[in-house]
């Protein structure tokens, strides 16, 4: 082999180098990770179980001592540690180092049996037990949802809409609501009327109970099938509570209304407010897959909010308040723009100092 075909193939083996080189980096761009926040997995789980009415004492003795045996079967686990005060049970479970993040669900699934299976042995008023294992989880896009002539009620129709439409994007983990307020009814029972009337207060609570409760109620045989009956009677409309009836031993016959004041409002106090420049809002919270790309997330979630846009009420707004999305692309243009920038200072100092 003559050096000129020595050169020929030193040439033509740099340009396949080359372009082996090139086309690696351009996949590793593509596939690079696209998260403000990097992954991080928690190994340690919360178990709240409410316990109302009862002391710190007796919470320890009747609910947190008997759920930390079920716990302590776990061949799993590292570290358990309570705190009991009055009326509630606060468990942290913490799991052994060597489970990650793709063997620490069924960790989690074996927790749930655990505390499940322990339910039974609690008192009566005690639970059911709240297992929190995914608190690890990162929102990077949150938005505000407002309407400054609909209710909160009306809101949060609107927000389980949206909720339940941005879950299909692609790479969205969970949408949750933040500072939603639930509606309650208050029942303010008046002591001059019902010493009046003698009706106790247990009456009104028994009253209360026995309404809407779901029981089979049989069926009856219509010729060669069986129909199954539903009772009615139940409370449907909020005017309806008020005509309640309190039957008395005398015959006498009294609704609800004529001895408590029935009003319709929201739970107090609330466990969390949102407001977006002065006006009461809900928060919606979108978080990424395991190993997804919020860059292609926040794009998918911001086109299905403008499509569905038209089908928002009027006056209704979605307003971005932060979009990890924007901030990945901004790092990603920057450090690219630092990748060429320094190429082609290296390419001129080159060509200046070697020709």
């Amino acid at each position: 082999m003559n050096i000129a075909e020595y050169a020929i193939r030193k040439k033509v083996v740099t340009i396949v180098l080359s372009v082996l080189v090139l086309l690696a980096g351009t996949i590793a761009y593509v596939n690079i990770s696209r998260l403000e926040d990097p992954e991080f997995t928690i190994k340690k789980a919360l178990i709240i179980t409410r316990y109302p009415g009862a002391s710190a004492e007796q919470v320890a003795e009747e609910v947190t001592e008997k759920l930390e045996k079920a716990i302590q079967q776990m061949g799993q686990l590292k570290r358990v540690t309570s705190r009991s005060m009055r009326g509630e049970s606060i468990i942290t479970a913490e799991m052994q180092d060597k489970y990650d993040k793709h063997t620490l669900p069924q960790v989690w699934d074996e927790l749930r049996r655990k505390i499940n299976d322990a339910q039974a042995s609690l008192p009566t008023g005690a639970g059911p037990s709240v297992i929190q294992d995914d608190y690890g989880d990162v929102y990077g896009m949150f938005f505000a949802l407002t309407g400054a002539d609909y209710s909160m009620a009306e809101l949060k129709e609107v927000a389980k809409f949206l909720q339940r439409e941005l879950l299909h994007c692609r790479d969205v983990k969970k949408i949750v609501l933040w500072g939603v307020r639930d509606e309650a009814v208050y029942v303010e029972m008046s002591r001059e009327k019902m010493a009046a009337l003698g009706i106790s207060p247990q009456q009104i609570f028994t009253l209360l109970a026995q309404k809407n409760l779901i029981a089979d109620a049989g069926k009856v045989k219509v010729g060669s099938e069986y129909l199954p009956i539903t009772p009615t009677g139940g409370i449907t409309r909020f005017d309806d509570l008020g005509k309640m009836l309190i039957s008395k031993d005398d015959d006498r016959i009294i609704c609800l209304r004529d001895v408590a004041a029935i009003k319709r409002d929201y739970s107090d106090p609330p466990d969390c407010i949102l407001t977006y420049n002065g006006q009461p809002a809900i928060g919606i919270a979108a978080s990424t897959v395991l190993g997804g790309n919020t860059v292609v997330m926040g794009d998918a979630i911001m086109q299905r909010a403008q499509e569905l846009k038209s089908q928002l009420p009027l006056g209704v707004k979605l307003n971005p308040i932060s979009l990890q999305s924007e901030a990945v692309k901004t790092a990603i243009n920057n450090f690219v723009l630092n990748v060429i920038e320094s190429l082609v200072i290296v390419v001129v100092v080159l060509l200046v100092f070697m020709g």
